[in-house]
Parts: structure tokens; C-alpha cells; sequence
């Protein structure tokens, strides 16, 4: 399963931040997943967890203009920066008046600004770095085979060129770049990643400055071959960095040296990985088949969020559907997802209207 970019003719509604929830009997067990309603009635928040790691669910967090001028497509990035906003980078509603595929939120998700309008139609992987000259975007366009690098506001410092001469494409049109990650210390600081997910399956490795660097993967299904290898980040918690690969169609997940050596599989099943974000001793994975997932520092499973397989995920799919078919507490497709600054997770969803829930540490 692939998640291009497509839009929808349904109208948005108007945002509705959801409330309720269903008790569920019995006991919690840890790495299962879990709704709770935090009172007799089954009327109050809803609770995804259990143990340390429960979450308060507030679906369509994020509050765009109340004008309308701006309506969400398929949300597929979402990062935070060090003040504490959220950026989400989405493929624009065909309703929307505006073209702008990257919007900015406050800590409150209270719309900010917005800007990116040529990313429309094929706004993918948005990562935001913190480097030694500041913060700064990298954007991903997988339909136009773009990756560049921004400031927070959206101007280009860096456009990064196809990997031409990698040698292993018969032109720019089959390169179709996903995600990126970034070094941000020791000796290779500034060296970033670009995973080709939905083009040739390749990982390519550029420095600083933009200039190619190398490639590592390759379609397949052996030990450091990929298929769709959809997300990628830089692992810090072992104390020697290493790369984590979303090998999405196979299933998997995989992490490799900085030079490309392959090191390990993750061992906890996967259905459709997408990408990642770090904090502390947790890797937090985002499952296309309807799930969010945490694993602690040695890969193991803390928990599972979420889960609605069976509740209009993939098997039955509903993300083409008007909102009011989504089901509370229960994720379709999320794409992507980020720690906020105060240990909240912010997940996006491949759905064809958008959807933003925010989970609240409790």
C-alpha cells in the first residue's frame, strides 16, 4: 500500500474537538492497545494507553482560519519546533481558496501562518532540524521529486539536487523522495539522508552542503534491502547514532550504520510503519494500518495507540470518508507523527479531509 496524494470533493467540516468515549472493561495490559472514558458515565476524555504512557485524545487539534480559506488535504508531515509550534504540511483540499501546503501552529494549535503553495498536490516528508545556524525545514515533494531545505518561514536556503549521479535512475521522473533525516552532531553533523519511498527504494546520503554523497538499499526484501522505504531518522538513544528505516511494504523495521551498513531488525510486528520521531528512550511509530506505536530504548513494545483496524482503518477503509465517520479514539491511517516540547504527541493522518489529533500526556 502506497499513500499518494489525492484530494476529495467532500467539504470539511466545521472542526470538532471530540469528547467522548466508550469505557472498556478489564484490566489494561501493558503494549496493548487501549480506550478508556475517564469517568463512570463513559461520557469524558477519552484515554489511549496504559501504565505511565496514557494519552488524552482531541481529534482536529489544530484550528485553521475560521474564514475557511484554507482546508486540509492528506496530512503527511507534522514537526515542532523549538518554541514549541507545529508545522503540518498537507496536499491542499481541492475546496481550499488557498494553496498553501504548510501550515504553523502554536503550542495551543491556534493557527500562526502558512506558506509552501508549490508544494500543493505533493507535500510528503517535513522534517525540522535544529542545527548550529538555527532551525530549519526539509521538505519533501514526492510528485515533483523536490527536496529543499527552508528556513520556518519557507525561504529556500538549500534545493537539493535528484541523485543523478547515483547511476541508479533512468531519469528525474522516477525518483519520488518521502522523508529526511538530519545529523545533528558529531563528526558527520550535517549530513542528511533522503529516502526515495516511492520511487526506487534507494536511501541516499548527502552532506552539508547539498552534494551527493552515496546510496544504500535497493528493492528487495533481504537484509538491508527495501521496499517503500517510506520514513527514516537518526537514532540517538543507544549513545552512537544510527539510521531507522519505515521499510513499509515489507513490513519492517531496519537501522543501518551512517554509512549505509546494515545493522538490525526490529523485532516488534509491524503492519505499515511510516516514519518516526524520538524523544527520550522512546522511538514513537506511526502505522498506516491504524495505529501509533512506542517503542522503548531497545526496540522493545511499550504500547500500542489507537488501534482501529476494526474500526474503519485500512480493512474497511473510511479515510475517503466525510468526518463524521471517523470513529473517536480510533486511528485510520496516521502518516506521520511528533513528540511537542511538553511529551504530547501531534499524529496526522492520510485521510482525504485531514485529520489532526493531538494525544496529551496524562
Amino acid at each position: 500500500m502506497s499513500s499518494p496524494p489525492q484530494t476529495s470533493n467532500e467539504a470539511i467540516s466545521r472542526r470538532d474537538v471530540i469528547r467522548t468515549g466508550v469505557a472498556l472493561g478489564g484490566a489494561l495490559m501493558l503494549g496493548a492497545p487501549a480506550v478508556r472514558a475517564s469517568n463512570k458515565s463513559g461520557l469524558g476524555p477519552i484515554i489511549l494507553g496504559s501504565g505511565e504512557h496514557q494519552y488524552e485524545c482531541t481529534h482536529d487539534w489544530a484550528q485553521l482560519p475560521s474564514d475557511g480559506g484554507i482546508a486540509f488535504g492528506n496530512t503527511h508531515g507534522v514537526a515542532f519546533d523549538k518554541a514549541g509550534n507545529c508545522y503540518i504540511k498537507h496536499t491542499v483540499h481541492a475546496t481550499s481558496r488557498k494553496a498553501d501546503a504548510v501550515c504553523v501552529f502554536d503550542p495551543e494549535g491556534r493557527f500562526v501562518r502558512s506558506f509552501g503553495a508549490e508544494y500543493r498536490g505533493g507535500a510528503h516528508g517535513l522534517h525540522l532540524a535544529r542545527e548550529k545556524d538555527g532551525e530549519f525545514l526539509y521538505l519533501a515533494d514526492c510528485n515533483r521529486g523536490v527536496v529543499q531545505k527552508t528556513t520556518l518561514t519557507g525561504e529556500v536556503v538549500l534545493d537539493v539536487a535528484w541523485p543523478e549521479a547515483s547511476g541508479l535512475y533512468g531519469g528525474k521522473g522516477e525518483y519520488k523522495p518521502t522523508n529526511i533525516a538530519v545529523v545533528t552532531s558529531g563528526p558527520s553533523a550535517g549530513d542528511f539522508y533522503v529516502a526515495d519511498g516511492y520511487g526506487k527504494n534507494w536511501i541516499h546520503r548527502y552532506n552539508a552542503k547539498g552534494e551527493y554523497q552515496g546510496s544504500f538499499g535497493g528493492p528487495g526484501k533481504e537484509r538491508g534491502q527495501v521496499s517503500c522505504p517510506h520514513g527514516i531518522a537518526v537514532d540517538e538513544r543507544s549513545g552512537t547514532p544510527t539510521l531507522v528505516v519505515a521499510d513499509r511494504s515489507n513490513r519492517r523495521l531496519q537501522t543501518f550504520t551512517l554509512d549505509g551498513r546494515h545493522l538490525s531488525f526490529v523485532t516488534v510486528e509491524m503492519r505499515l510503519p511510516c516514519h518516526f520521531d524520538v524523544r527520550g528512550d522512546l522511538l514513537l511509530v506511526p502505522d498506516l494500518e491504524s495505529r501509533v506505536t512506542l517503542l522503548g530504548k531497545d526496540n522493545t513494545l511499550v504500547v500500542h495507540l489507537g488501534d482501529g483496524m476494526q474500526d474503519g482503518g485500512p480493512g474497511g477503509s473510511i479515510r475517503g470518508e466525510a468526518r463524521e465517520k471517523f470513529v473517536p479514539g480510533k486511528f485510520i491511517c496516521p502518516h506521520s507523527a511528533a513528540f511537542d516540547n511538553r511529551g504530547n504527541i501531534v499524529v496526522v493522518e492520510w485521510v482525504e479531509v485531514g485529520r489532526v489529533t493531538r494525544l496529551r500526556k496524562v
